[in-house]
Order: structure tokens, then C-alpha cells, then sequence
């Protein structure tokens, strides 16, 4: 059998050798081997014929058409499913191991007769015309606040020509708050913006998706004030935001890679692993700095400031001194019952507001977390009403701390009333309103920890000798001389 390494080397000692035995020799074949593909001129893998015959009798030829009767009306279909479907048309025919035959079958009449498959389209993104958002999860990467789990996302940013990126971490779905704070921390970032930006099917920002789309107002709003053009990806179609989605599994790759160096997950505050975040992202922005420029000297300027990151809500304050954000319940003080408050929602906070007046900061809730309640604002109208505290709706939101339940648990344990260990304890959680939480806490601490009984008198008299001013110093300042001025200006030294 002659190599098409071995023809080449014929045809180059042909000229070479002075008897046909020599030339045959030096390729290592017979004579009569030699003669046969020198007079053809043809390399051994031209005149092969090709394998077109089955080596084997065709266990599927009975069933195929029907097998193909299948695949034409089902083009979702798997070979497997197919195959497993025919085992029990045809009980003890096929066995198990005929299966990876049957698949050669299905996907060459795929190849040859099937529907046509998707094509991808390569595009050429030119400076300044794209920037695209999207979220992703970080929960797999297994961060950690001081040894607790941080839940979180990155609201990542890209432009399409260059690859810059921009990563904020978010806490919570994928709102409208966060798309916002992400996407102008980005152009902030960059000092620019392009002519167009790019999202899936987000709720933040597409309200109704068709022909045409609808966006959000406040997604239109954010478009109007920074003067870029909305675009949505079709739904189902990931790839044609492909840009940040490749850059999304590059990224969190990237920042693994510097967990592992720094050699550890645990970070003290959301501050310190926010910078981590920011370092691994300007180190993968260093290799694009030429493409950068020439986006920054296309895109369109900044706005003379920032869009409102808040989404803005008109609130009644209810009898129950609460409102109601995004089906979230809030605490306000009681004097603004029956008032209608704004309510400014961030990606963070709740910001109220009355006339322009900003009346209560407090943290949002997210997650399974439906109420917050803050004891300060109703503890008044709890004073004069006890009774209520019993059965009280938020009645665990009247604990600031875990010393509070247990000190709570401990007056009821002591009372002959729970009626009467439910007075104590709201004159206690007053006395925190009225003159310092942490003093009361670290009163009920001092009575816990030594196994002494809780009551009001007892916290109010430790609260009250640690709130004593101290006696004022008498201070001796004594006169000036004033004739060392007189001195300096008569040029004495």
C-alpha cells in the first residue's frame, strides 16, 4: 500500500536514481507498486474510491420511513426520543447499543433534508454608536460581609466598539432604580454617551414588548435626559445582546481569578469588596484605552447633572402611621397621619419628603421583608394605648434588639400581669426614644448579664446617672501684656 508521502517521495527521486529498483527502494516500496502510480501520475488518496456502501445490513431500513415521517412533522424531536419510541412500537427488535447508529442516521437526514438552522451575523460596531446593560448574578461567586452571605448582582455596562465595561453592585431584582444608578454611574465613568443603548426585555425598562416595543415612562425619561436612543433585544434571543453577555461571564470569571490571589472571599464592609470590584474592572479597561478614545471623541457630552435615580411615589399616610412602597410597609412619625407624602425610592433608601421637605431617610426593604416599623414614630400614641401592644400587628418591630425581647420576656416571666409587663416594658422602650437607645440597651444589658430583675425604675435610675452633666471646671486665664506689641512696633527685639 502506497502513501501519498511515499508518491511525493517517487516523483522527487525519479530524476535521481540511475535504475528503477534504486528509485523504489528509496520509497520504500516494490517495484511493480511504484510502476502502477508513477504511470498513473496520481497521488494513492485520488484514485482511492470512496466508502459509500454499508459495511452492514441496515437494521432501520423497515422503519425508517416512518422514522423520517417523525422527524419532517416534529422538528424539535431527539434521535434518543425517537429511538426509545420505536423500541416500544417494535418490542425486542432494537437493542440498546443500536442506539448511536440510529443518531448518525437522524443527523445526516438532518443535514441533508432537515430545516435550516439559525446563522449568526457578525457585526461591525462603530465608535460611539452602542453601549449595552444587563444584570447578572454574583450569588455563585459565594462573597461574604463579615462572614454572612451577601446576595447581590452587578449591573454591568459595555460599549459594543471598545469592550470599556462599568460594573455597579446592586442589591435586589432588576428595578428600574438600579438600571438607572448602573447605567449613569457608566456614563459619569466615561464623560459621554452613546448614540445608542441596548437591554433585553428588562421590566426596569421595556413595558410592553411588540411591534412596536413600549418602554417604561421612566426608562423614556431617562433616554430624553441623556439623549440616547432605546433599543430591546427580541425575546428569547440572548446572542444580539451578545456583547455583554460574553462580557458578563468574563468579568465574573476575572474577579474569581483575583479571589483566589487575594486569598479569601470575606471582605469587611459592601465598601471594601465594592473597590475590589472597581480594581478588577479599571485592570481589564487598561487594554482598551485606544479604542476608548476614539468612542470619547464621537459621543454625544454629559448633561449639565444627573437624572433622579428615585422612582417618585404620591403616599397617604394611613391611620396606622404607615405607607405603603411597592407593596412594602413603612413607618412614619404619626403627626403626618392622614397626609399625602412623596416617596422617593433608590436603589438603597426611602427618602420621604413633605413640600419639599425631607421628613424620614430609611433603609428599603427587599426580599421577603414586607414591613418596617420604627417604635419612634408611634410610640406615643402606644403610651396611651397599651392595651394594644398585646396583639399588635408589627408587635417584633417594637424590639430594637435582641436585649429589648429578652428583657420583654423577662418582665412577663416576673409579672403577675402580662397586662401590667407590657406597661414596663413600653415606659422602657419610651425612655429609648426620649433619651438614648443605646444608654437603655446597655442599662439592660448590665441587669441581664448580673441576673437582676428588669423593671423601669431600675433602667430609668442607671439611664439617669449616666446622663448627669459633668460639674463645670473654673478656668484661670490670665491678662495679656500688651506692652510686647508696643515693643514689636517700635522695632525692639
Amino acid at each position: 500500500m502506497l502513501t501519498d508521502k511515499q508518491f511525493e517521495r517517487l516523483l522527487s527521486m525519479k530524476h535521481k536514481k540511475q535504475y528503477f529498483y534504486q528509485l523504489a527502494d528509496a520509497a520504500g516500496v516494490s517495484p511493480k507498486t511504484a510502476r502502477k502510480y508513477l504511470n498513473l501520475n496520481r497521488a494513492p488518496s485520488q484514485v482511492k474510491t470512496p466508502h459509500t456502501w454499508s459495511a452492514h445490513e441496515d437494521a432501520f431500513a423497515d422503519v425508517w420511513p416512518q422514522a423520517v415521517a417523525y422527524l419532517e412533522n416534529n422538528t424539535g424531536i431527539e434521535a434518543k426520543t425517537l429511538f426509545e419510541h420505536l423500541r416500544k412500537l417494535y418490542p425486542g427488535r432494537f437493542k440498546v447499543n443500536q442506539l448511536r447508529t440510529f443518531q448518525r442516521r437522524v443527523q445526516d437526514w438532518k443535514i441533508l433534508y432537515g430545516p435550516a438552522q439559525e446563522v449568526y451575523f457578525p457585526q461591525d460596531n462603530k465608535p460611539g454608536q452602542f453601549g449595552a446593560s444587563d444584570f447578572t448574578s454574583m450569588n455563585s461567586v459565594g462573597i461574604t460581609i463579615r462572614q454572612i452571605p451577601f446576595d447581590h448582582s452587578l449591573c454591568h455596562f459595555v460599549l459594543c466598539y471598545s469592550n470599556y465595561e462599568s460594573a455597579t453592585i446592586v442589591r435586589g431584582g432588576e428595578r428600574f432604580e438600579f438600571l438607572s444608578m448602573g447605567l449613569q454611574n457608566a456614563f459619569w465613568e466615561l464623560g459621554g454617551v452613546p448614540a445608542y443603548h441596548r437591554t433585553d426585555n428588562l421590566k426596569a425598562a421595556v413595558a410592553k414588548v411588540g411591534c412596536p416595543k413600549e418602554y417604561t415612562d421612566n426608562y423614556m425619561a431617562l433616554a430624553r435626559h441623556y439623549d440616547f436612543e432605546p433599543i430591546s433585544i427580541q425575546p428569547g434571543k440572548p446572542h444580539e445582546n451578545g456583547d455583554v453577555e460574553q462580557s458578563h461571564f468574563r468579568l465574573t470569571t476575572a474577579i474569581e481569578q483575583a479571589l483566589i490571589l487575594r486569598g479569601s472571599k470575606d471582605f469587611e464592609s459592601v465598601e471594601s469588596y465594592n473597590a475590589f470590584v472597581q480594581t478588577v474592572v479599571k485592570q481589564r479597561n487598561l487594554q482598551r484605552k485606544d479604542k476608548l478614545l476614539e468612542e470619547l471623541e464621537v459621543m454625544k457630552p454629559l448633561p449639565a447633572k444627573r437624572y433622579d435615580d428615585a422612582s417618585n411615589f404620591v403616599c397617604k399616610v394611613g391611620r396606622f402611621s404607615t405607607i405603603t412602597v411597592l407593596k412594602k410597609t413603612y413607618s412614619v412619625h404619626s403627626r403626618l397621619r392622614g397626609i399625602e407624602v412623596t416617596a422617593k425610592v433608590f436603589p438603597d433608601t426611602v427618602e420621604v419628603w413633605y413640600r419639599h421637605r425631607l421628613i424620614e431617610r430609611m433603609e428599603r426593604l427587599t426580599g421577603s421583608r414586607t414591613h418596617q416599623i420604627d417604635y419612634r414614630h408611634v410610640i406615643d400614641s402606644l403610651v396611651r394605648k397599651p392595651g394594644a401592644f398585646e396583639n399588635y400587628r408589627y408587635k417584633e418591630d417594637m424590639f430594637p434588639s435582641s436585649l429589648f425581647r429578652i428583657a420583654y420576656d423577662q418582665l412577663v416571666t416576673l409579672c403577675h400581669r402580662r397586662k401590667w409587663a407590657n406597661k414596663q416594658y413600653i415606659k422602657i422602650l419610651e425612655l429609648a426614644a426620649r433619651e438614648n437607645e443605646s444608654l437603655v440597651q446597655s442599662a439592660l444589658k448590665t441587669l441581664i448579664d448580673n441576673n437582676h430583675p428588669v423593671s423601669f425604675e431600675v433602667v430609668e435610675a442607671i439611664v439617669a446617672s449616666h446622663t448627669q452633666p459633668e460639674p463645670i471646671a473654673d478656668v484661670y486665664i490670665a491678662d495679656v501684656d500688651l506692652s510686647v506689641y508696643d515693643r514689636l512696633l517700635e522695632g525692639v527685639v
